[in-house]
């Protein structure tokens, strides 16, 4: 038996075929760091005989978003929100001559990023004086606090730097001593010590004074975007 339609319905088929039934929801994307390795490791500045040995050794991890590895990264992570964390580069730079005939990799520890959980995205962050060879980074909250340096034609300085994220300026800035310096300590500084009441920072120069410093009368908001699937 053969049915039939009038044609103000079969007008409609497709247009109503064409629509989808849901439209596609945000994409998810996932953010892991894999497995740890420990890769030597030598100062720029070495003596040639240090840079002889291997002995030293940094671990580093991949940053893996969506089931690619986008950055090598070493040491901690630190939350800043439920959702973005920060975290250290780790570069594989080239350190032959223009004279040798092979590559020479060679890691060093890099600058900081922030990674956004829920977009996948990555930021790299541009610390006031932030120098990897000098800096080590203690992270409360979105402030950063390390020893710093700047370097001119007429010679630099060593700072005591506190950043905040989303700042203009640094929160706390105040030179300590010149620099470069020959035959300087390993570390440069100790470990930043924060206080929450008062919110203060502790940073000592290995071999110096420690010195506290207030950390008032600045507020910043962290920007987080939308979940996008542009990533």
């Amino acid at each position: 038996m053969h049915l039939r339609f009038p044609a103000r319905f079969l007008c409609l088929i497709p247009v109503f075929l064409s629509t989808p039934a849901f439209s596609a929801g945000p994409k998810i994307h996932t953010v892991a760091l894999g497995a740890a390795r420990r890769v030597s490791y030598t100062q720029p500045d070495a003596t040639p005989e240090e840079k002889l040995d291997q002995t030293s050794t940094i671990k580093v991890r991949p940053l893996i978003i969506d089931g690619r590895q986008k950055e090598w990264t070493t040491g901690e992570t630190h939350d800043i929100t439920d959702r973005t964390f920060a975290i250290r580069r780790a570069l594989r730079i080239n350190d032959a001559l223009p004279s040798d005939s092979a590559p020479r990799w060679i890691w060093q520890p890099g600058p900081w990023i922030t990674v956004d959980r829920v977009t996948g995205h990555i930021t790299a962050l541009h610390l006031p004086n932030f120098d990897p060879l000098v800096s080590d980074a203690i992270w409360f909250r979105d402030y950063a606090a390390y020893c710093g340096t700047n370097t001119t034609t007429r010679g630099g300085n060593l700072y005591v730097v506190v950043a905040q994220l989303g700042a203009r300026r640094p929160v706390v800035q105040k030179a300590i001593g010149r620099w470069p310096e020959p035959n300087h300590f390993i570390p440069v500084c100790q470990s930043a010590k924060w206080e929450r009441l008062p919110l203060r920072v502790t940073i000592q120069p290995t071999g110096g004074q420690a010195t506290t410093y207030d950390v008032v009368g600045t507020s910043s908001i962290i920007e987080e975007g939308d979940n996008d699937d542009s990533n």
